[in-house]
């Protein structure tokens, strides 16, 4: 068992293996490494058709058309294109954006930046299991309501929003929707042709990918259109220009195509992997779980009261784990997301994020639950 025991699948995975084995044909120059763009030879030319394969793998996962996917360098470009693109084209029918305290940083970064800018954002908080009451959601929207944006898996809880019903709402009143599916895509099946979703932000190693590609899925019927935020060749309909990385392009396709094709397993392993856990852990007995309990049960918040995050994880060296906190330059500071939810500051600092994946064993499951133990009554 190699130490220290992986439990941070929710900030990034490692790469399949056959996810890196696609990858190298096209990096090598024994490989297919043209530039998608140079169709005057060989070697673009079949750049182009691995980029047009991808597209089509990313397109399938959620029942897009291919057409209605463009590439960007991560969830993070892809939230701002979504945000700052369409608040810049449709700022003339309004300028008020609704968003989630709980967001990540990409979201609420993009409506800090939008609002220096002169639009109106209105930041919901959650209930106290992290889930949006949408009679919340209707109360806010105003007549010069252009967007919302909310995430589908929190990335701290595990909570998961109901996008289906957040997009009826906004679908009938003509208002744009857009869902960070940065910790969903690949998990948790997201069809656009059931559910009215304008724009959703896709990226790859959160699902067994490469880190530094991701992908917007931008509607076409009814149309939806963004402003380019980088500008040069023109690529990607001219709202994304740049250099294609087909290595990254085919990695997250194929991590893509291989998490619809293992979707209902991976599911079923990480479930049964957090139960484990959880009764592992019960003798621990005034531990609390955060977020509401049919979350995505790959991500799992703990307080431990009585032990700061920062000394929970000196005391076990060997876990990788998050803090459901974050370091900044002032210090030790709670979780926004969990002071959102509810707890005080003294109970967030208390917060442990363990995340698990396709390649966490039961092994390193029992491991870390007994190294918790024993670590916690020294």
């Amino acid at each position: 068992m190699k130490l220290p025991i992986y439990l941070d699948y929710a900030a990034t995975t490692p790469i399949d293996p056959r996810v890196v084995e696609k990858m190298l044909h096209y990096m090598s120059v024994d490989g297919d490494f043209g530039n998608p763009a140079s169709l005057s030879h060989a070697y673009g030319q079949a750049a182009k058709q691995a980029v047009d394969w991808a597209r089509a793998q990313v397109a399938d996962l959620i029942q897009a058309e291919v057409s209605e996917v463009i590439w960007t360098s991560g969830a993070t470009e892809s939230v701002n294109l979504a945000l700052k693109g369409s608040a810049a084209l449709y700022r003339a029918k309004g300028k008020h954006i609704i968003t989630m305290k709980t967001e990540h940083k990409a979201v609420l970064d993009s409506c800090e930046q939008l609002e220096k800018e002169g639009f109106s954002v209105s930041y919901l908080s959650p209930e106290s299991n992290g889930l949006l009451d949408c009679s919340k959601l209707l109360s806010a929207i105003r007549e010069d309501t252009i967007l919302v944006s909310v995430m589908h898996v929190n990335n701290e809880t595990g909570v998961i929003q109901d996008i289906n019903t957040i997009a009826q709402i906004t679908a009938a009143r003509e208002i744009l929707f857009h869902v960070d599916a940065a910790q969903s895509n690949g998990k948790i099946s997201i069809d656009v042709t059931q559910m009215p979703i304008d724009l959703i932000s896709l990226n790859a190693h959160k699902v067994y990918g490469p880190k530094g590609v991701g992908a917007l899925y931008i509607r076409r019927k009814p149309r939806v259109r963004v402003a380019a935020l980088i500008h040069g060749g023109g690529q990607e309909q001219g709202m994304r220009s740049g250099t294609l990385a087909t290595h990254q392009i085919v990695g997250m396709a194929e991590a893509l195509r291989l998490a619809k094709q293992d979707m209902a397993a991976d599911y079923q392993k990480i479930h049964a992997l957090r139960e484990r856990f959880l009764q592992q852990l019960s003798p621990l007995k005034n531990i609390s779980v955060n977020g509401d309990s049919k979350g995505y049960p790959g991500i799992l918040n703990i307080c431990f009261p009585g032990i700061k995050a920062e000394r929970f994880m000196q005391k076990c060296p060997e876990l990788a784990v998050s803090s459901g906190s974050a370091c900044l330059n002032k210090g030790i500071e709670p979780s926004y997301v969990l002071r959102a939810m509810g707890l005080t500051t003294e109970e967030a600092q208390t917060a442990i994020r363990f995340s698990f994946g396709r390649f966490t064993t039961i092994d390193e499951i029992d491991y870390a639950a007994q190294n918790i133990i024993k670590q916690l009554s020294l």
